[in-house]
Parts: C-alpha cells; sequence; structure tokens
C-alpha cells in the first residue's frame, strides 16, 4: 500500500470525511531536505469533516497529526493541511 494511501484510508475511518483530497507533491521537493528517491514524502491533504466543528485550527491540525502519526515518524516528511467543517467557508483554491 503507497503511502498516500494509507494516509487516504486512516482519514476516512478517523474522520468519516465529507471531502478529502490527499495530493503527493513529492516531485516538486526534489533536492531539498527529506525528499527521497520514489517520493512519497511530502503531501497536501483538504478534509472536510464535522469532526473538526467547533475546533479550532490547531486542535483540527494535532487530530490529524495523532492518526497519522506512524507516518510523520516515518517516510513523511512534510504534510500541509487545510481541514474544515461542513459549511465553512472554502475550497482546494
Amino acid at each position: 500500500m503507497s503511502t498516500k494511501d494509507a494516509i487516504t484510508n486512516k482519514l476516512s475511518e478517523a474522520f468519516a470525511p465529507e471531502s478529502l483530497e490527499v495530493t503527493d507533491e513529492s516531485h516538486l521537493h526534489e533536492g531539498h531536505a527529506g525528499h527521497r528517491p520514489g517520493g512519497e514524502t511530502h503531501f497536501r491533504l483538504y478534509i472536510v469533516s464535522p469532526a473538526f466543528q467547533g475546533k479550532s485550527r490547531i486542535e483540527r491540525h494535532r487530530l490529524i497529526n495523532a492518526v497519522l502519526s506512524a507516518e510523520l515518524a516515518g517516510s513523511v516528511h512534510a504534510l500541509a493541511i487545510r481541514a474544515q467543517a461542513p459549511g465553512e467557508a472554502g475550497g482546494t483554491g
């Protein structure tokens, strides 16, 4: 299973999101810290879940980081997070 698939599966199970996009951006970081041949080191995610209702941005990031602790301690060097509750303004833009 790819790291992207593992991230997607774990977030889906933990947060039952209405929307979830996980993008491997490793190719954008070639030659930078944390990049490895084969990629799967730098990810961007956009998630919309009722679990984030009433939570601050930092609380949302902490919840996600806790679910992905194994990946963050291992192969994932960077994770850009955009987490929203349903009905909040914005999109993947």
